[in-house]
């Protein structure tokens, strides 16, 4: 059993196919219209409702930022690789986010939110040296995981090559590259690779992208955040395919 914290979160997972055993809600907290359609879709759906004092809530939970509402769920399903594959329409152009090593839970949540906001196919993570779909992943992707189909693998190296021979190009993002972001072709079954937030992309999946881009820095700051340059990908395969129309 894990927990959903926050009221978009909650109001999401409802509004999903996840399974919801209990609410519990602080009794202090104020009537507003999502909170309002939060126990009218709890009701509906017969989940049991408890109300219990706020330093009970702030007890509970994991994320330090409940807003007076926590849904208990049975621990997150990942795909497998293969099951995430099966769905994939290679003709359609789909986008894939790749994650080598992100171990923040903001930024994890972050770039699933993204994700879902750009129409990617999915996120692909590995099962060590990655954060976990926790109560702060929820919370930080505003609900987004529950809709957003996440894998988890063994290998990164190996689920690229899977990915290649299904017809997939990948593009990794890296400071040293020498193009920049906007100057590559991103309208093509595409599998976007981040690295972890301190040392990027390792050897190995370095070596299996087919190419490397960079993101502009005009500033003093030599890198952004992983999940600011997740968004800038993910809306750049985006704004191709709405120029080319496809």
């Amino acid at each position: 059993m894990e927990t959903v914290e926050g009221r978009r979160a909650v109001y999401e997972l409802l509004q999903s196919s996840r399974r919801v055993k209990r609410i519990l809600i602080a009794k202090q907290i104020k009537p507003t219209d999502i909170m309002e359609k939060i126990e009218a879709l709890a009701k509906r759906q017969g989940v049991r409702i408890d109300i219990a004092d706020k330093q009970r809530l702030d007890e509970v939970a994991d994320s330090r930022a409940h807003q007076g509402v926590i849904a208990y769920v049975e621990a997150y399903g990942y795909l497998t690789f293969a099951e995430l594959s099966s769905r994939l329409d290679v003709s359609a152009k789909p986008v894939l986010l790749l994650l080598d090593g992100v171990t923040d839970p903001q930024n994890f949540g972050a770039l699933i939110r993204t994700a879902d906001a750009t129409g990617a196919a999915g996120v692909i993570i590995t099962k060590r040296r990655s954060s976990p779909v926790t109560a702060v992943v929820h919370k930080a992707s505003a609900g987004a995981t529950s809709y957003v189909d996440i894998a988890q693998v063994s290998n990164l190296s190996y689920a690229i090559e899977e990915l290649k021979e299904m017809g997939f190009w990948v593009v990794g993002t890296s400071e040293e590259a020498d193009r920049f972001y906007y100057e590559i072709d991103l309208n093509m079954p595409l599998a976007l690779v981040l690295g972890s937030e301190g040392s990027g992309l390792s050897r190995l999946v370095l070596e299996k992208c087919d190419y490397l881009a960079a993101i502009p820095m005009k500033g003093r700051v030599s890198s952004l955040n992983v999940s600011v340059a997740g968004a800038v990908m993910l809306y750049e395969a985006l704004r191709q395919r709405e120029t080319a129309g496809t």
